[in-house]
């Protein structure tokens, strides 16, 4: 019987992602370089992406950068492409019929609690929420399972009772190392990334209900 529904935060609820690697490709392109997909596609649902993404811009280019300068104009660029993104497609709805359902929610991210407190707040969302578990609650983010084993203890619910919600590979590998059945549901970005390992696949939260997902989980549960 599921009693939970756990979600991550940037990519699933907002799509912070497609903003931040485009605030990254205008980086790389104003130096005449490309940052390829394949190589975003490492960081994504982590916490290490800058300095990863200045290695790989300076040994593209053969040298250093100024990052000092360039990270908090990058960083602006980032803020004002997310500021005007609105939550994804079926998120409310889901959080509500969960609500309606009686079902616990979570969430779990790599990023920090003032960054997932504040959008959700901004989106009107926050008040969904039982438990926000965030980077700085645990001493390892995704793909460690840390944060979710945390939610699912805070929540005071088994693995096996909870359902979680990610859009990145890296999302579903923490979700699934905490024994907890991960459905994918990736943005415009991580849909070109390999999710083949998520237990189901969504192109949207919009394009089933709730209750519709939950009586399909169940159903491959039973049979697996």
């Amino acid at each position: 019987m599921l009693r939970a529904l756990l979600f991550d935060f940037d990519g699933l609820i907002l799509d912070t992602e497609t903003p931040v690697y485009r605030s990254w490709q205008e980086l790389y392109e104003s130096f005449g370089v490309r940052l390829e997909l394949s190589t975003w596609g490492r960081t994504v649902g982590t916490i290490s992406g800058e300095q990863y993404h200045f290695e790989s811009l300076e040994r593209q280019l053969g040298r250093s950068v100024d990052r000092l300068t360039l990270s908090p104009l990058r960083l602006q660029r980032e803020v004002e492409l997310i500021a005007a993104q609105p939550a994804l497609p079926g998120v409310l709805a889901y959080l509500q019929d969960a609500r309606r359902l009686g079902l616990k929610t979570g969430l779990a991210s790599s990023a920090s609690c003032g960054w997932v407190t504040g959008h959700l707040e901004r989106l009107g969302l926050f008040h969904y929420f039982d438990h926000i578990w965030a980077s700085d609650d645990v001493d390892q983010v995704k793909p460690n399972p840390e944060l979710y084993l945390a939610l699912l203890n805070a929540l005071d619910v088994p693995a096996g009772e909870a359902l979680a919600l990610e859009d990145s590979p890296i999302g579903v590998r923490a979700a699934q190392g905490a024994g907890i059945f991960c459905v994918a549901v990736p943005n415009p970005l991580t849909r070109q990334l390999s999710l083949e390992h998520a237990d189901l696949y969504l192109d949207s939260l919009a394009a089933i209900s709730l209750e519709a997902l939950i009586r399909q989980v169940e159903a491959i549960k039973k049979g697996g």
